[in-house]
């Protein structure tokens, strides 16, 4: 016993050495590929901006201030609420969050549906939602503003059914980017799903039903409480880079839809951009990400501690 746990004990130690020079490949992508350029951008936002485009190493906090106030045509008046670009980030929001609700309501039941196939079948579903990733992001949206335009299939196929007599003005409108989002990220929500109710013990549901709960009472007071951490992984999933998109409002929405992605893209585009500003508008992005990120982890800390 005593030469096992030695043995154990040597081979503990080894293990806390390895990883350790394991881990070190990780954090130094991290911190070159995340924390680096982050620090940097946080630098600039604070940093004024340089007639020609650029910057001008004199700190201030002009994009910040751009951001939230409107001190008139020169600058020189009292500050009054900016509601142009909280506007533009407010209408971020609430598309990021119908993409999640959309993708919600459609993707549950579609890995629901998976989840329940038999065993030999459910990678050919999991490729089959999967497919259209192997196509650039770029290339997807192009392709549903063909789907979309006046000409296009759609307006097409409701025309000749005879549901509509002209053609739909759907691009460069808020459903245009709606769908965009949507389509975009769907399968962010049906994997994290179906992963959660692979695992789930339909012996649950069975229970259930001999105790004469109605499928709604077993879906709402049974499954979904067992799959939520996988429903809660695919909201954040879809969430966050619905929130930051810029391609489906710029292919698909045009300039009166901009959202707060398509803001930052621009002030870093040619020498006209304000890069102190963009680097100002994507902090307070991150900050509301990593916001909503803090409270899911402490609503997880708090339901492990109950559980426990």
């Amino acid at each position: 016993m005593a030469g096992g746990t030695a043995s154990g004990g040597t081979q503990g130690d080894t293990y806390k050495e390895a990883r350790t020079w394991l881990l070190m490949p990780a954090w130094v992508t991290l911190v070159v590929l995340v924390l680096l350029p982050v620090s940097l951008m946080l630098v600039y936002s604070f940093l004024t901006k340089e007639f020609r485009g650029g910057v001008i190493w004199e700190f201030s906090f002009a994009a910040y201030d751009q951001f939230f106030c409107d001190r008139g045509l020169f600058g020189d008046e009292p500050c009054t609420i900016e509601w142009t670009y909280i506007t533009i980030f407010w209408r971020s929001i609430w598309q990021a969050g119908l993409a999640t609700i959309l993708s919600l309501l459609i993707g549950f039941p579609t890995a629901y549906f998976i989840a329940t196939r038999p065993a030999n079948v459910r990678p050919l579903w999991v490729f089959l939602i999967t497919i259209p990733y192997w196509v650039n992001l770029l290339i997807r949206t192009v392709s549903m503003r063909f789907m979309l335009r006046e000409e296009g299939p759609i307006n097409n196929t409701l025309m000749w059914s005879g549901l509509i007599d002209s053609p739909l003005q759907m691009i460069n409108t808020n459903f245009a980017v709606q769908i965009g989002l949507f389509y975009s990220y769907l399968p962010f929500m049906v994997l994290p799903i179906y992963a959660a109710v692979e695992r789930y013990n339909f012996s649950l549901s069975e229970a259930a039903s001999d105790l004469y709960a109605s499928k709604w009472t077993t879906l709402r007071r049974i499954i979904l409480p067992s799959v939520k951490p996988g429903v809660i992984a695919g909201c954040i999933l879809v969430f966050v880079p619905s929130l930051g998109a810029f391609l489906a409002p710029d292919l698909l929405g045009g300039a009166k839809n901009f959202m707060i992605g398509s803001l930052i893209e621009e002030q870093f585009k040619g020498n006209a951009g304000n890069w102190p500003f963009g680097a100002a508008a994507s902090m307070i992005l991150l900050t509301l990400v990593l916001l909503i990120l803090l409270f899911y982890a402490r609503q997880q800390a708090r339901a492990n501690r109950g559980s426990g």
